[in-house]
């Protein structure tokens, strides 16, 4: 059995306020997409890796990826319409090398603290299920709105989690969902793990944790240089 990372990293990022796509801005002399990537390509469990790339930055990625050593990149595939979309073009392209029974892991190239702890939870858990959904406990008071505005009820956390990437799902089953998904009419669903949750599915949680950061902001850019600095895991050059 294979396990092959799904890198995606599609988007263009209009909350960073960069000129260029949030992945590939410099911290430290380095793409935020290569810290992503030495993550996998450091950890022992995974065999490949596949990146969904946004139109344009194809090559710049194979120089990076040259650059910082990224043997494990097999695979730069082009985005699509949407993260569903870009998700099922993974996909598409990794089943023509690999099994139905092989785990990908589904990440997000703008997650690059992620660690060898949550990679192979990640793996364990889809070894042992066939779905493995990286998640944290929701720490914080919940409130429902619908004018965006206003509420007058709050939603009890202890039954909430806060979903992360990795999303390591086997091939045959992501295979299955993606035309089942467009089948029933489910073209933008927001992750893997809502489109398996609109699909009926029942999903298993493995590790994850709260310096898995998402980069969406120029905030968020400053935690991760502040989480880099305070302790360099084993993973990170």
């Amino acid at each position: 059995m294979s396990n092959i990372a799904l890198i995606i990293a599609g988007g263009v990022g209009a909350r960073m306020r960069q000129d260029i796509p949030k992945q590939f801005i410099n911290v430290y002399d380095k793409p935020v997409i290569i810290y992503t990537l030495e993550a996998f390509q450091n950890h022992p469990g995974i065999d490949d890796i596949y990146v969904v790339c946004v139109e344009g930055w194809e090559q710049m990625l194979r120089v990076y990826a040259k650059q910082f050593g990224i043997t494990k990149l097999s695979n730069i595939i082009h985005g699509g319409t949407n993260g569903q979309d870009s998700i099922r073009n993974g996909v598409e392209a990794i089943a023509e090398k690999y099994n139905d029974d092989d785990i990908v892991l589904i990440h997000d190239a703008i997650r690059p603290m992620v660690s060898s702890d949550i990679i192979s939870d990640n793996i364990r858990v889809c070894s042992q299920y066939g779905t493995a959904i990286s998640v944290v406990p929701c720490t914080a008071a919940m409130l429902k709105t619908y004018d965006g505005e206003t509420t007058t009820q709050q939603v009890p956390r202890d039954n909430l989690k806060t979903t992360q990437t990795p999303q390591a799902v086997t091939l045959g089953k992501l295979k299955w969902a993606h035309k089942e998904a467009l089948a029933r009419g489910i073209t933008n669903s927001v992750a893997t793990c809502t489109m398996f949750i609109e699909l009926g599915q029942e999903l298993h949680f493995s590790l994850g944790s709260e310096k898995n950061l998402k980069l969406t902001t120029p905030e968020d850019l400053e935690i991760f240089k502040a989480l880099y600095n305070s302790k360099k895991d084993g993973w990170i050059k």
